[in-house]
Parts: structure tokens; C-alpha cells; sequence
């Protein structure tokens, strides 16, 4: 078994390897942007890796953020309306789900929202 400061076959810790099992689990069910999924593995409020370990886990991984960003409209327009504008700023937004304007863009315009 490896330590936590051991570094495995793939040249990642044993952290960033855990960091790795806990992003793909989070995927598995949600929508996530990037930064929101680096802020999630790190927050004290969510798994609590360090900052460098959730980043490297998340850009080690093959996701297309696009897509992320409409699964992520969706589930929002699921739960409420939205306007196109109001949809494309909560997934934006630095207090929302932190994805780049053009995925929120791309998220509200696949969700129907525009």
C-alpha cells in the first residue's frame, strides 16, 4: 500500500491520486467546471486537498468543460427558470459555478435557456 507521500507509477502522490478517484466521482453525478471542482477537492467544505493536489488531479483528467456546462444548465433548469442572461451568470459567476463565459454561454444556449 502507499503512503501518502509515496509517489505511484503514474508520477503522482498518493493524495493526488485520491484527488483523482474523488473528481471522477464528482463528475459521476454533477456538473462541474473546472475551477469549481479544483474549489470543491480543496474547499475545508468539501474534500480539503491541498490546492496544488486537486489542481493537478483535475487537469490530469480528460473532460470537456463544455459539456460539463450544459449538464450543469440543465440540473439548474430542472430545479427552476432562468433567464438566457441569468442562467449564463450564475454558471459564470465567481459565487456560481466558476465556468468561463463562453461555457456558460454554450451551457444555457444547449439547455434551452436562450
Amino acid at each position: 500500500m502507499q503512503d501518502l507521500g509515496s509517489v505511484g507509477a503514474d508520477g503522482l502522490t498518493g493524495p493526488r491520486d485520491n484527488a483523482i478517484r474523488s473528481a471522477n466521482q464528482y463528475l459521476s453525478f454533477q456538473g462541474f467546471s473546472r475551477d469549481g471542482l479544483i474549489e470543491q477537492l480543496s474547499s475545508d467544505y468539501g474534500d480539503g486537498y491541498i490546492v496544488a493536489d486537486a489542481t493537478t488531479a483535475v487537469d490530469s483528467l480528460t473532460v470537456d468543460w463544455n459539456e460539463q456546462a450544459v449538464r450543469s444548465a440543465r440540473q439548474y433548469l430542472s430545479m427552476q427558470g432562468f433567464s438566457c442572461k441569468g442562467l449564463i451568470e450564475q454558471l459564470s459567476s465567481s459565487a456560481g459555478d466558476k465556468y468561463t463565459v463562453s461555457q456558460a454561454t454554450h451551457g444555457a444556449r444547449q439547455a434551452g435557456a436562450c
